[in-house]
């Protein structure tokens, strides 16, 4: 492999990655994951970046509340969850159920947590200690803080920070694992894009983004004609209620088994197209305050609100890229070759183009320590962000036809020569990625929850009564 195939960034997964920590740590997110409930991360109390836990001081004699395959869930683990949930559903001045059925709704979410962080141990998941303080780094950094002040105040309001750090562990091992699992398998392919595009250039007028909420009656895995009758009868009680006019955020508070329902159901805004095709046609048979009948999936049944409607831009921004051909001369620093000796040589071969003692292409060949020698250094025709940033910086201060100075990287000194500089219109090209998204979209809430759904069916659970 060259050092340029080396360059090629994979700098978007990782961001992705902080991004759903972060968001994971923001207000309003304890159980708003949209592929699982969230790990034990602190929710922020009102006024303050952070929940002390409940009376620090109070000696409580724990007990096991719930057997999840080999490991237990204490009551006092599950009190201290209340105490989260309730303080993040007062900040968002959410209605909150009674508390049987906060208690019902928090347990279930830490069931579900447990049973795919046992399978991620078993999968052989681990999150190593660097990878670890550089997510936390970049959480402290989304709260203008050092690491060392958000541990200062953390520890301040009661929280040990080394359980804020197993906690962040947690998440990313079943953010990798629900990757592994879930998103690596979902596929989407060519013809489906042709498809899609097709019906989206002529549904262009119609697009739609929708503001909903859901109550889904979760169906167990497998379940018999009367588990799925009972479960359907649930449905329909809960319809009824809403149709004499029940609130839609205490239904779903109380009878939902989504991930969301402590949030009152509340999913948010959506582009119409990335929701499953049945939803979405339901959806646009109704107005904002209104629900839909109850739809049937494998997961369950769903009963979604619709808060609010409006109209997406049906046109997509020319997209106009500039790419750069360019060629380079690598030499690397060695045990036998300091940065020193790396740096004069690379000022020899540069003079010897200057004094015209050799082309750039025939110095490359004899001198580049790079997959690209033999074709002279050439590397292409390269699109912004091809190239690690000390090599793309460097580059884009060239004209055609220049040399740059001696240029550092990760992967050793470079000489960099532009060649020729065109721009192209990847405006299909954008709208094919789009479209991939939508379809992958789709195909990954059904995927997920069906996931989620196994795993959770296929635990050992055992509720003990207090003793």
């Amino acid at each position: 492999m060259s050092a340029f195939q080396m360059m090629r960034t994979t700098r978007l997964q990782s961001l992705q990655l902080a991004a759903a920590l972060l968001c994971a740590l923001s207000a309003g997110q304890v159980l708003a994951q949209a592929a699982a409930p969230a790990a034990a991360t602190p929710a922020p109390a009102a006024g303050s970046g952070f929940l002390p836990p409940a009376s620090a001081n109070a000696k409580v004699v724990d007990s096991i509340q719930v057997v999840v395959n080999d490991e237990v869930i204490t009551r006092n683990e599950v009190a201290g969850r209340l105490v989260q949930v309730t303080a993040n559903m007062k900040a968002r001045n959410a209605q909150i159920p009674d508390t049987a059925t906060m208690e019902r709704q928090v347990l279930e979410a830490m069931i579900v947590e447990r049973a795919q962080l046992q399978l991620a141990k078993e999968m052989g998941v681990k999150v190593d200690d660097r990878t670890l303080d550089a997510t936390i780094g970049r959480i402290a950094e989304n709260q203008k803080l050092s690491v060392q002040d958000m541990r200062n105040q953390m520890e301040k309001e009661g929280m040990p920070f080394s359980q804020f750090r197993e906690d962040i562990r947690n998440e990313i091992m079943m953010q990798r694992l629900r990757e592994h699992e879930v998103d690596s398998k979902v596929q989407v392919s060519e013809a489906e894009i042709d498809t899609y595009m097709a019906a989206a250039k002529a549904a262009a007028a119609d697009r739609i983004e929708v503001d909903i909420a859901q109550i889904l009656v979760r169906v167990p895995e497998n379940a018999s004609p009367e588990q799925i009758a009972a479960r359907a009868a649930r449905a329909e009680e809960v319809m009824r209620q809403l149709r004499t006019g029940a609130d839609f955020a205490r239904m779903a508070s109380t009878y939902s088994d989504a991930p969301d329902a402590l949030k009152g159901g509340e999913i948010g805004w959506r582009d119409a197209d990335r929701l499953p095709p049945n939803f979405s046609a339901e959806l646009r048979k109704i107005e904002p305050g209104q629900v839909t009948p109850i739809l049937k999936t494998n997961v369950g049944f769903h009963i979604l609100k619709l808060a609010g409607k409006r109209s997406l831009a049906s046109e997509t921004d020319k997209a106009i890229v500039e790419q750069t051909r360019a060629r380079h001369i690598l030499i690397k620093v060695t045990p036998t070759m300091t940065e020193g000796e790396v740096k004069r040589k690379l000022l020899e071969i540069k003079e010897k183009m200057a004094n015209n003692a050799g082309t750039f292409e025939e110095l490359a060949r004899l001198h580049s320590q790079d997959g690209s020698a033999s074709k002279g250094g050439d590397l292409g025709w390269l699109y912004p962000g091809d190239t690690v940033p000390e090599f793309e910086t460097a580059m884009n201060a060239l004209k055609p036809g220049e040399t740059s100075d001696i240029v550092q990287s990760p992967f050793g000194f470079h000489l960099i020569q532009v060649v020729e500089r065109k721009s192209e219109d990847v405006t299909q090209q954008k709208e094919r990625n789009v479209a991939r998204q939508v379809l992958r979209d789709r195909k990954m809430q059904e995927a997920m929850e069906d996931w989620m759904r196994q795993v959770r069916d296929r635990a050992y659970v055992e509720f003990r009564e207090e003793q």
